[in-house]
């Protein structure tokens, strides 16, 4: 079906030419950089030593990039842990679809989680705005990522999308890797989650017969993350409070990377990975509609409920839920003294935005926006227990 296709602009690197790329990556000074400010030296040149013995992908995720995401994940999160795991059938090759609350580790621990299971890791959808200098592009595309490509003119969107698409048919059908992709282009910054119709048209686009027989193809699995804190809570309270301030105002790609810094190098608490039944049962209930963009947006109603229903609720959820309702619904979930340290954890964030001249009225805003965050993912799960899917 894609055999003639050349997908070598976006595909994770060949193992062919895996140590030549090795080779670049460990000269750069960006790279070099960025690792000095994770280790000590010594264990930096430990490190290029053994990624220069590696020639292939399997052998860089198992020996540097799962201990690597390991030594993260022991010192910024409270653990992680996965569950649904007899949702996972080993003849299948899946599409995960997940709700996306990190910029790296979404897809990062994922993989990790996997390999810890003994599961085979993930190839990961990665935007090229996220890549901004060369050495990250190589680092990902040796770590199994394939590039999506968002800098494109209108013209040649259509064709960036199809050329993704027959990929990511390509990797299931033929490759037999499973791959990993947001639900949304861009972090849920209210983390109130849902699936963009334009990506499940996307994914429909490098199959062939209908439109539902093209889904079916890739076995979509919806996995739900949740992550107790969200260190980047501050920063998109900021910027939400920026555009109320200018409604021009943009991050800069400066604004990204730093973002990129916090959600990898501050606390999490606790992460969980809740992976939920294939959604093709699902499409063959609801049969076929006349037009695409109909399906489009039954099959994401389907992984939204998937991944709100299966949200791990943590107590600071419960009690940012009964301090905007003016309620004790969920008091049972949560003690005093909880309470009073989630309070007093908002006020610390609000103080690091560093919005010069902040307002009283503009600081109650703020606070309020960041008890909707983390309300969002219980007001969420509370829908669809509640209401199924639609």
């Amino acid at each position: 079906m894609t055999d003639s296709q050349d997908f070598s602009d976006i595909a994770p690197y060949d193992d062919s030419i895996f140590h030549d790329k090795v080779t670049e990556l460990v000269k750069a000074p960006g790279f070099l950089h960025a690792v000095s400010y994770c280790m000590p030296p010594e264990a930096v040149n430990h490190l290029i030593d053994d990624m220069l013995k590696i020639t292939n992908k399997h052998d860089f995720q198992v020996q540097i990039m799962v201990p690597f995401l390991e030594m993260i994940a022991k010192t910024t999160t409270a653990g992680i842990t996965m569950g649904g795991l007899k949702n996972y059938n080993p003849k299948y090759n899946f599409t995960f679809i997940t709700n996306h609350r990190d910029i790296v580790l979404d897809a990062s621990f994922l993989s990790m989680a996997f390999a810890q299971h003994g599961l085979p890791t993930t190839e990961v959808a990665i935007g090229n705005n996220l890549l901004a200098m060369d050495w990250i592009e190589t680092l990902v595309r040796l770590n199994k990522s394939f590039v999506v490509k968002r800098d494109t003119g209108v013209r040649e969107a259509l064709l960036a999308a199809k050329h993704l698409s027959a990929y990511i048919h390509y990797a299931i059908l033929e490759k037999h890797e499973s791959v990993w992709i947001a639900q949304r282009q861009g972090r849920a910054k209210d983390s109130s989650d849902g699936t963009q119709d334009s990506l499940v048209k996307m994914l429909a686009l490098g199959g062939e017969g209908p439109f539902m027989e093209s889904i079916k193809e890739l076995n979509i699995m919806p996995i739900s993350i949740s992550y107790e804190y969200d260190p980047n809570d501050y920063l998109k309270a900021r910027e939400f409070l920026n555009k109320r301030r200018d409604p021009e105002f943009k991050k800069s790609q400066r604004d990204d990377l730093f973002s990129m810094e916090t959600g990898l190098l501050q606390f999490k608490g606790k992460v969980h990975f809740q992976l939920t039944p294939r959604i093709n049962a699902r499409i063959d209930e609801i049969g076929t509609f006349r037009d695409n963009n109909t399906s489009a947006r039954y099959v994401s109603r389907i992984i939204d409920n998937a991944i709100h229903r299966s949200y791990e609720i943590f107590p600071i959820n419960y009690i940012s839920f009964d301090l905007l309702e003016n309620t004790r619904r969920f008091a049972a979930k949560y003690t005093a003294a909880e309470c009073v340290a989630f309070k007093e954890y908002l006020q610390k964030q609000i103080d690091r935005m560093d919005v010069p001249d902040m307002t009283c009225e503009e600081r109650e805003w703020v606070y309020k926006l960041m008890l909707n965050m983390y309300a969002n993912p219980l007001r969420n799960k509370l829908k669809a227990l509640l209401g199924g899917a639609e």
